[in-house]
């Protein structure tokens, strides 16, 4: 993913941690998701129709297209109405791609490789909650991005445009750790009542016209008077 893409998809994951938590409306959210979806689909292609047909640019080019896929995904699954499990079973797919680079980075860059096992996590959480229907995961993942998104992407593409990125072992070392805690973190505060709305009666999902209870679904809806609320869980 590229740097200034970095820096991008540290606030739309931060957001759509806020939305899965109810604090943002997944409305509210979609434009974020459009933008960030569509920079990170075009700025891409503009690298990759530069680049010569060189294998390091592509390389490290192309996974910029499975988020930005994502963020235009989930963005049309939420203006349009339509049903969540199509992404749920892209993001296992794009969840798989982030661990075969966090194993393949482990050796020569582990800082980077704890971020894309982070990565990892994420997407296979949005399968959990969109393909599977796991809705108890719906605050654990929340927390998950907004602790996580910024530090993995915003904070990290900082780094690496100033060229102060860390690629001692210590370093990689140090990111486990963090996003260990992280998880814990997430974990603790998903039972709580920090960043909990109300929690009115349950709706299924084909139901528009009232909101979930945040305990038992993957995302709220706007509220419990707007007859056009959301249905789709809000995430990445």
């Amino acid at each position: 993913m590229g740097n200034v893409g970095l820096l991008l998809v540290g606030v739309v994951l931060f957001v759509n941690g806020l939305a899965t938590l109810g604090v943002v409306a997944p409305r509210g959210a979609a434009p974020l998701n459009l933008f960030v979806g569509a920079a990170q689909v075009v700025l891409p292609t503009i690298i990759l129709a530069q680049s010569g047909g060189d294998p390091d640019i592509i390389n490290a080019t192309w996974p910029s297209y499975l988020f930005g896929f994502t963020y235009l995904y989930y963005a049309l699954l939420v203006i349009f109405d339509l049903e969540p499990e199509g992404m749920g079973w892209f993001s296992l797919f794009v969840a798989g791609i982030a661990l075969f680079h966090a194993v393949g980075a482990w050796n020569g860059d582990r800082v980077f490789a704890v971020i894309w096992l982070t990565w990892a996590v994420m997407w296979a959480l949005f399968f959990g909650l969109m393909a599977l229907g796991r809705a108890g995961l719906g605050r654990f993942t929340g927390w998950f991005l907004v602790l996580l998104g910024i530090p993995t992407c915003t904070v990290s593409g900082i780094a690496l445009l100033r060229d102060s990125w860390p690629y001692s072992s210590t370093a990689g070392d140090l990111a486990l750790g963090g996003l260990i805690l992280a998880a814990v973190l997430s974990f603790v505060l998903a039972r709580t009542n920090i960043a909990r709305p109300g929690t009115p009666a349950q709706v299924s999902p084909s139901d528009t016209s009232g909101a979930p209870d945040l305990d038992a679904a993957p995302a709220p809806v706007t509220s419990t008077s707007d007859p056009d609320a959301d249905r789709t869980p809000a995430l990445a």
